[in-house]
């Protein structure tokens, strides 16, 4: 989920060649630093599978103190990567939450070590379908393991303590990153001191479920998708692909913010050209978004961690009871949700509260008015900035930071 430009562009068509060199090299030789892993030190999915070699790709902001008490760690959303307040090295755009992490900002670098790693089966440089198989030599396509949220947060603790952070003071992120952040606090509960998920829910909808699915769909129908092989093939399902993130990132939105943002508003002029050229703005909106993705994002990766997403259910690895992944637990939690998400509405948030109460959990809840969609734990929201920065400040005093 990234942030959105003001204006709508003109674009041709989605260019099934476009990025074609760029994601494989950048799942390869990731420009930010490596933890890797060696076959003695295999990651053991969910699925069953050792994962072994494997290497992890983050970046990190600010200076772990002595004690080891001050360790944040962010988990990036679907799309997002370990660029939270780094230059994209593809893009060359601003990290994706420089809003909200910095020098004196509510996850402030002058006090606070942060760390923020990309997924296992991403491709910005963590070892995902795009990586190359040690068994053939070849990119593994879908010889990769399916893995799941929990496969992401237990390579990233082996990436902290290889790093000498134990414990977190805070885990926090957005979205698929909230999942994770729900994850560590019911896997690693003397782990976590604070948490705080956004945007997202203790499990993915049916609704969310049918529209990651018609988003695989759209890949897997791209001729050039090879079954999985495009990388050796020297093609890419860019079109399919394009289509799955315009789909996806209408989620991403909300009906006021796209009308305020283009309404009916043709692209060039006053008036229809009677064609199927993107002759409204928000036609134009979508391409741009499908073909800016495709140039940075891996088609298999896609496939991957949405179904990462799907087979989240937190209360389900708990005999159903929700409140039993908490149990006991003593992490202060700040839950935040928008008014205006449809993708994961208040209702979700709601649910991880009542499990958290119903477990005695400390736990705070804010629901921030917005018709900024999904998408508002990105954007500059000042009323999540001012939950956000109350909690942590709070949660640091009584840590003794």
């Amino acid at each position: 989920m990234d942030t959105q430009p003001e204006t709508a562009l003109r674009l041709d068509p989605i260019d099934e060649t476009a990025g074609r060199l760029s994601e494989p090299s950048q799942a390869l030789d990731p420009k930010s630093l490596v933890m890797r892993f060696g076959a003695d030190t295999p990651l053991l999915t969910d699925a069953g599978v050792e994962l072994a070699p494997f290497q992890i790709a983050y970046q990190t902001a600010g200076t772990l103190n002595a004690a080891g008490t001050n360790a944040v760690l962010i988990c990036h959303a679907l799309t997002g990567d370990q660029y939270f307040a780094h230059t994209h090295p593809l893009t060359g755009k601003p990290g994706w939450w420089e809003t909200l992490v910095g020098p004196g900002k509510p996850v402030d670098t002058d006090r606070y070590f942060v760390v923020c790693s990309n997924v296992i089966g991403s491709c910005m440089g963590s070892t995902g379908p795009a990586s190359i198989d040690p068994a053939t030599g070849r990119p593994y396509g879908l010889n990769f393991p399916l893995v799941t949220i929990r496969d992401m947060v237990r390579a990233q603790a082996m990436l902290l303590e290889r790093l000498g952070v134990r414990d977190l003071f805070l885990c926090i992120g957005g979205s698929m990153g909230g999942m994770q952040v729900l994850q560590w606090a019911a896997l690693y509960p003397e782990r976590v001191f604070a948490a705080m998920p956004i945007a997202t829910g203790p499990r993915h909808s049916a609704q969310n479920i049918a529209f990651h699915e018609v988003g695989r769909q759209a890949i897997m129908a791209d001729p050039a998708w090879a079954d999985g092989r495009y990388l050796e093939a020297g093609t890419r399902p860019s079109k399919g692909l394009g289509v799955a993130r315009m789909g996806a990132h209408i989620t991403y939105l909300s009906e006021p913010a796209l009308h305020r943002k283009f309404g009916r508003r043709f692209q060039g002029g006053s008036a229809p050209t009677f064609s199927f050229n993107a002759d409204f703005q928000i036609e134009s909106y979508l391409r741009h978004q499908g073909l800016s993705f495709v140039e940075r994002f891996d088609a298999n990766a896609y496939l991957y961690l949405t179904r990462a997403m799907d087979y989240f259910d937190l209360a389900e690895d708990h005999g159903g009871a929700l409140a039993k992944a908490f149990q006991g637990i003593k992490t202060r939690f700040c839950v935040i949700s928008f008014t205006s998400d449809w993708l994961f509405p208040t209702s979700e948030s709601r649910v991880i509260v009542h499990a958290l109460n119903a477990a005695a959990a400390p736990v705070a809840f804010v629901e921030v008015e917005t018709d900024k969609g999904h998408d508002a734990f990105l954007l500059d929201e000042p009323a999540m900035f001012s939950a956000a920065r109350g909690f942590i400040d709070a949660a640091a005093r009584a840590r003794g930071l």
